[in-house]
């Protein structure tokens, strides 16, 4: 029984790495991994795959860019001809990325079954397009599994049957403890951030790391220019580097945006050398989903520049606080975690490296 498992962008292979590291550890399921090539990137090359403990993809679609429409539709095409030809047992999809919705959508038509994985995270915002393909993928999913409390509720509001719902922790907690436990033998000296960490450290002072790339924060100059302002201003306290998104640094250039001279910009970074950086940073500043849940996986105190998240649980229970984008109170929170009188938070329930290994062995038991 062969189960397709579907990644887009580079964050979707963070979710299906230990996935595919479960599922060859047991005889019952085969899988391929499957690459829409919803996002190039110049990261995703053979150390990529490696340090992730997982082969190459199986099957390249390229399906490039475009509008939501463009992209989504190529990938339905490509993807059809290949359900179709093959004929999958299951197809698994991961997260809430446009290759999430047309995967999905095509698998249902073709009667495959679904696996969602990340399933019944909302954030109430119909302005995201990722809330938008959460919310139709879950209405088809035949699976669900499940990273925490709220999207429990969520799917039993929405009439899910209880059978179909799993509890199974979070593959993404699953990825970064098992990176942070090689990290912790790795020679790190090569990567782009190093030197910055190392010159914070052996300077007695802590540091801070920023990520910002939402549309909704950087695309528009007033918004943008007011969250720089707080960085500008936190940075006068605490030495920040900001790994720059593309797109973000673009809108940078273009509305001349200010952050200060000790606001360190880097390029994107990889896997590997982005966790490095953070993982001892004495704040993380982000509008990024899944940022969120790995520093509460990690215990790094994170403060979240959005005004609503769909992962609660990272804040209910882990170090996360949402502090909007409102720059007076990203200060706030900010000098909080500086005073030491920042969250704590724990990691939650089934946050433990195991959420894979409970996925697959459902999945061997629902398909036999």
């Amino acid at each position: 029984m062969q189960i397709y498992l579907v990644a887009g962008a580079r964050p979707n292979f963070m979710k299906i790495a230990p996935i595919v590291r479960a599922l060859q550890a047991q005889e019952a399921l085969s899988f391929k991994i499957i690459h829409t090539g919803q996002h190039y990137d110049r990261e995703m090359n053979d150390v990529f795959f490696e340090e992730l403990g997982i082969p190459q993809p199986d099957v390249f679609m390229a399906a490039g860019g475009g509008s939501h429409a463009q992209q989504t539709a190529k990938i339905m095409v490509a993807f059809e001809e290949l359900c179709v030809a093959e004929r999958p047992a299951a197809v698994l999809v991961v997260g809430d990325v446009n290759s999430t919705l047309a995967c999905s959508i095509v698998a249902k038509k073709l009667n495959i079954p679904v696996a969602h994985v990340e399933a019944g995270l909302r954030s109430g915002d119909m302005t995201m397009p990722e809330e938008i393909n959460r919310l139709v993928t879950d209405s088809i999913s035949d699976w669900f599994f499940v990273t925490e409390p709220a999207a429990l509720e969520h799917l039993r509001r929405e009439g899910k049957a209880d059978s179909a719902v799993h509890y199974v922790g979070h593959v993404m907690v699953d990825n970064v403890l098992y990176q942070a436990e090689k990290l912790s033998s790795a020679d790190t000296s090569a990567f782009e951030t190093s030197a910055f960490k190392a010159t914070q450290q052996a300077a007695g002072g802590r540091y801070g790391v920023v990520t910002m790339h939402r549309p909704s924060n950087v695309d528009e100059p007033e918004t943008f220019a007011r969250i720089a302002g707080a960085l500008k201003e936190i940075a006068a306290e605490l030495p920040l580097i900001f790994p720059v998104h593309p797109r973000t640094r673009a809108n940078i250039e273009k509305f001349g945006i200010d952050l200060g001279p000790n606001v360190t910009l880097a390029g994107p970074q990889a896997y590997m050398a982005f966790l490095n950086l953070w993982k001892d940073a004495a704040v993380v500043l982000t509008d990024s989903g899944g940022l969120q849940e790995e520093t509460t996986a990690l215990g790094v105190p994170c403060v979240t520049i959005r005004e609503n998240t769909e992962r609660p649980v990272t804040v209910d229970e882990g170090s996360n606080v949402l502090a909007g984008t409102d720059p007076v109170a990203i200060v706030r929170e900010a000098r909080k975690v500086l005073r030491g009188e920042g969250k704590q938070g724990r990691r939650p329930h089934l946050w433990d490296g195991k959420a894979a290994e409970r996925i697959v062995a459902i999945l061997a038991k629902e398909l036999a």
